[in-house]
């Protein structure tokens, strides 16, 4: 039984607080467009693929051996596929203004699963420059691992393109809306169930039970001391009952 009077007066109370919650949400998804649209600036992303592997003679048959030790050897191009060695002469080449710690926040080295295959990615505020920085990137690891690693055979299997119309990877503005929106809903909720809370005035009389504890025998409804007639003004009606009282003594 009191679940079900409990479960109504939270009802009650999202219906009495509805407007409250659906401008809070309308208001966090509005502020999240905004921001998203006209505030944050759009990165776009690019990628390059490369091939690291050892040269082998025409003669020589597959090693799988040779293949593991490759794939073991692949976490460390990866380090220094964004080390300075490498990272400032791609900033040189490219006339970038960016130190190699700068240049190497925007870079994301990667191998596929167990395979000798790096991804390079580049994220930029601009596409043109994101694909420069992949593919420059790819072309210097290529001449300097030779100098490094003795590794001869870093083959560029996909090169960074930019498209006709390219789209930025962040922000994605209907995510964000949406999430907004969500935040929004959860917080009118939590605000109108909080008001709730805090409102302590007595406005009927279950309110009166339950403050005082005690049954209602009775109620004293609004009584119109200008007889019923619908333009009398209140201050009349105060007139009216002085006067009786005045009468009366």
């Amino acid at each position: 039984m009191e679940e079900t009077i409990s479960l109504k007066e939270l009802a009650e109370t999202l219906k009495k607080r509805l407007k409250l919650i659906v401008l809070i949400t309308i208001a966090a998804a509005l502020i999240s467009g905004i921001i998203s649209y006209f505030v944050i600036t759009p990165i776009y992303q690019a990628s390059t693929q490369l091939l690291v592997n050892q040269a082998k003679n025409e003669q020589q048959m597959y090693n799988p051996a040779e293949v593991q030790t490759n794939l073991q050897l692949i976490s460390t191009y990866n380090v220094i596929m964004k080390s300075p060695a490498i990272l400032e002469k791609v900033a040189n080449n490219l006339d970038l203004d960016l130190t190699p710690d700068q240049l190497s926040s925007k870079i994301t080295v990667a191998s596929e699963q167990d395979s000798q295959v790096v991804n390079i990615t580049v994220q930029d505020e601009s596409a043109g420059i994101a694909a420069d920085i992949a593919n420059e990137t790819a072309r210097v690891f290529q001449a300097e691992i030779v100098k490094i690693m003795n590794v001869d055979n870093v083959s560029i299997l996909a090169p960074a393109e930019v498209g006709e119309n390219p789209s930025p990877v962040k922000p994605q503005p209907l995510l964000n809306i949406a999430i907004a929106m969500v935040v929004g809903l959860m917080a009118g909720v939590g605000l109108a169930f909080l008001l709730e809370y805090l409102d302590n005035t007595i406005k009927s009389e279950q309110d009166v039970e339950k403050l005082l504890g005690l049954p209602v025998l009775g109620g004293v409804t609004t009584i119109d001391a200008s007889g019923g007639k619908p333009g009398a003004k209140p201050s009349n009606s105060k007139k009216t009952a002085v006067r009786g009282e005045t009468v009366g003594s």
